[in-house]
């Protein structure tokens, strides 16, 4: 897996799970016979093609349905958890705009959910953006305090996408509840992380990826609750498939590999989490034992165990990423990769920009080894001290000075 195609050369060892994960070869057995053989269109019930490729997709769905605790019903297909949070956000708007006018959501959600929220205010809804504390976590009294009687929905990220913290999920449900507003949940990056329940919880709409979880790329859901019911404005319009909601012809062998995705991933979270956090524990110990002032950003508790976000003071960003050859990381979310900002997620926790450039986001999966965390963390180590020994403000740090003491003069 490691070879490079065509070249000989050493692929990088894959360190970037919450951009996308592989598909576990498992997947891949459960979905080959839906390219070939039983192609048929599930929305034709006139034959053994149509037939069998429906049954496929109900089993499916209520695989993707067992892993929140929901019901087979609740399931909305979709293109992926950007869709499925336009449909969540754009879809109770169109429901309620003749009624309220107010969404809450969180400062550090996804980029599809912000833009997807600026859209809807500029139709005339009224947006309030809940800041964070310096660990990435809400205060459940800025939600208190932010809901009206003109409130529709509250909008909070289960598992963040670079810092990796988890929202206290039934604790935002119950306000939610209380208060008699929809409570939606992009939670893309915790299916499979961690134990979800949207009964317990209270929530009333989640949003799933098949990628991050294992499955192909290309399917996502929606879990919309049924009872109390809640009500949807389409965002697609066609024949009418999952019921009114997501129009379109279902791609069976997709389905089929994010159901078996998620039949997986419930069977093997509690071992696997254990298995993955050892491995983190692993990886932060030793860059704190390599290397002088690493800083974790997010609640290093409340977090997935797959993820470590870190800064390394004193570290030219722009050189930070470009040196590590033998590893794929990131710096942030792979929807912002290409960006000259600073990432807004470690903004919000007060990180500073200089800080926030130097940061990595490592991504730890089901197929990382022991071997691949002790290879990443040499070569962060090398690129890290090679960087640092370049930088001026290192040795000045090293040297005792104050850095943020110091009055610049410009030329």
């Amino acid at each position: 897996m490691q070879e490079a195609r065509n070249t000989g050369a050493r692929r990088p060892i894959y360190l970037d799970y919450q951009a996308t994960t592989p598909c576990d070869p498992r997947v891949v057995d459960a979905m080959m016979p839906y390219f070939t053989e039983r192609f048929g269109n599930p929305h034709s019930r006139n034959h053994v093609y149509g037939w069998e490729t429906e049954e496929a997709v109900e089993l499916a769905r209520g695989q993707v349905a067992a892993i929140i605790g929901g019901a087979a019903r609740e399931i909305v297909f979709t293109s992926g958890a950007t869709e499925s949070n336009n449909l969540a956000l754009k879809g109770v708007a169109g429901t309620y705009k003749e009624r309220k006018n107010h969404l809450v959501t969180v400062i550090t959600e996804h980029k599809c959910v912000l833009e997807s929220c600026r859209r809807l205010e500029e139709e005339g809804w009224r947006v309030t953006y809940l800041p964070v504390q310096s660990n990435g976590l809400i205060e459940l009294a800025d939600l208190e305090a932010a809901i009206t009687a003109e409130t529709a929905l509250v909008s909070v990220m289960a598992v963040n996408n670079e810092i990796g913290v988890i929202q206290p999920l039934a604790e935002v449900g119950a306000v939610c509840r209380r208060r008699g507003v929809l409570f939606h949940t992009d939670a893309a990056q915790a299916v499979g992380k961690i134990p979800l329940d949207v009964e317990a919880m209270n929530i009333d709409l989640m949003s799933i990826s098949g990628h991050k979880v294992y499955g192909p790329k290309g399917i996502g859901a929606l879990y919309v609750r049924r009872r109390p019911r809640v009500r949807l404005r389409a965002q697609i319009d066609g024949g009418g498939q999952e019921r009114g909601m997501r129009s379109g012809t279902l791609a069976p062998a997709l389905c089929v590999g994010m159901g078996e995705a998620c039949r997986i991933a419930a069977g093997e979270l509690a071992v696997e989490s254990s298995r993955l956090a050892g491995l983190r524990d692993r990886l932060l110990a030793s860059l704190r034992d390599g290397l002088p002032d690493v800083q974790v950003n997010g609640d290093l508790v409340r977090r997935i165990p797959g993820n470590l976000s870190v800064s390394f003071p004193f570290v030219d960003g722009s050189g930070l990423i470009a040196a590590m050859k033998e590893i794929a990381v990131s710096a942030g979310s792979a929807c912002s990769s290409g960006s000259l900002e600073p990432s807004y997620v470690l903004r919000a926790l007060g990180v500073d920009a200089e800080m926030a450039f130097a940061s990595l986001r490592i991504g730890l999966g089901r197929f990382t080894t022991e071997e691949d965390v002790d290879h990443a963390v040499r070569h962060i180590i090398e690129a890290v001290n090679a960087l640092r020994e370049e930088s001026p403000l290192w040795q000045m740090h090293c040297e005792g000075i104050d850095i943020k003491s110091i009055e610049w003069v410009e030329h």
